[in-house]
């Protein structure tokens, strides 16, 4: 019979990529390559990883800095709300821990935007406490190892998959087989076209043995997108332009984009200028001219967008108070949304 915990860590051991937050304990850099792979590919997050502890080394520059130097530090990454919430975390830590990051459990888990998986993350690699990490790789791999039919996106599937991480997890050496569970996943037990053949438990794996692989992992609820009617408009002056920042509890929190206007539906040019600005933007006398148009997917919504060249008297504009007026070649000293950053590409607007 093979011994599950030393045949992984072995594995692991011959084929773990060579990433910088594996050969560190600092929980400090821990935490932060964690939340930036909550939602993002290690190929794309390693980048990021590396230039966001160049900026903030520590929790203390973390803790200090402007909530617009962290956002910008992480423009292009999508899911705000990681950024934000790893700053009121450092906040919390320097003011509650005096600036050293919590040993144990019960208190890495009360960190906003730390849930479970993030929690046993961070207690094993930092702290070597004996707690399984369940991500999405996990639950494909032990889905199809044992054949597990119980939907993962319930809470029968989540506790059925705890325990069963639970009863493999190497006492030992917690920190070795969690990485080694999710490395599995990710490089062998892959969603699309997995390494079946190389994987050392394929003689055990049901799904396998079965020819049951795209069968695994269950879910039971399908993620509902949501459509919103995006109209932005490009206000310039001199060698300038308009800006605002995104408030309120919706996408994009205290990012800045362009001035907009959100409809229930697409809406024509002649609609916006007749109807729209001047309810929503009091320009009576405004002249638009549609530049760009694209849809942009997120994991819940799908933003069907419209950018318009929008000429006005500048009074009128400037009677605006939440619009900012910056130098086009200032904007790299802004965070704004992939979509505004794209827009600004496709039209050739300079990003400093």
């Amino acid at each position: 019979m093979i011994d599950f915990s030393n045949t992984l860590i072995e594995w692991y051991k011959e084929n773990a990529r060579s990433l910088p937050w594996r050969f560190t304990k600092n929980p400090y850099k821990i935490w932060i390559s964690e939340i930036i792979l909550q939602q993002t590919q290690v190929k794309q997050g390693l980048q990021y990883y590396l230039s966001f502890i160049k900026t903030f080394p520590d929790i203390s520059s973390l803790a200090n800095a402007a909530e617009d130097k962290v956002l910008k530090a992480w423009q292009g990454l999508g899911y705000y709300s990681r950024a934000r919430n790893l700053h009121f975390s450092a906040k919390m830590i320097l003011s509650t821990y005096q600036g050293e990051f919590p040993k144990s459990y019960k208190d890495i888990i009360k960190l906003k935007g730390v849930g479970l998986y993030t929690a046993a993350a961070i207690a094993s690699f930092a702290f070597d406490l004996p707690y399984p990490v369940v991500d999405g790789n996990v639950y494909r791999f032990l889905s199809r190892l044992k054949g597990i039919k119980t939907p993962i996106d319930t809470s029968e599937g989540k506790k059925q998959f705890y325990e069963l991480a639970h009863q493999l997890l190497s006492l030992t050496d917690p920190a070795g087989h969690n990485q080694a569970m999710m490395e599995i996943g990710s490089l062998i037990c892959k969603p699309k076209l997995p390494r079946c053949s190389e994987c050392p438990f394929n003689t055990m794996c049901i799904a396998y043995q079965t020819n049951t692989i795209y069968d695994f992992p269950v879910k039971e609820n399908k993620v509902k997108q949501r459509k919103r009617y995006f109209n932005y408009f490009l206000i310039q002056e001199k060698d300038g332009l308009y800006i605002t920042k995104r408030t309120g509890n919706d996408i994009w929190k205290n990012l800045y984009e362009l001035p907009l206007i959100e409809s229930n539906q697409s809406v024509s040019a002649k609609c916006l200028k007749e109807e729209l600005i001047p309810q929503k933007l009091n320009f009576e006398s405004a002249s638009i001219k549609l530049l760009h148009k694209t849809k942009h997917i997120l994991s819940h919504q799908i933003l069907e967008t419209k950018f318009f060249l929008l000429i006005d008297s500048l009074e009128n504009v400037k009677s605006h108070s939440d619009y900012i007026y910056i130098k086009q070649s200032d904007l790299q000293e802004y965070a704004f949304p992939q979509l505004l950053l794209n827009f600004f590409a496709a039209i050739g607007i300079s990003k400093g």
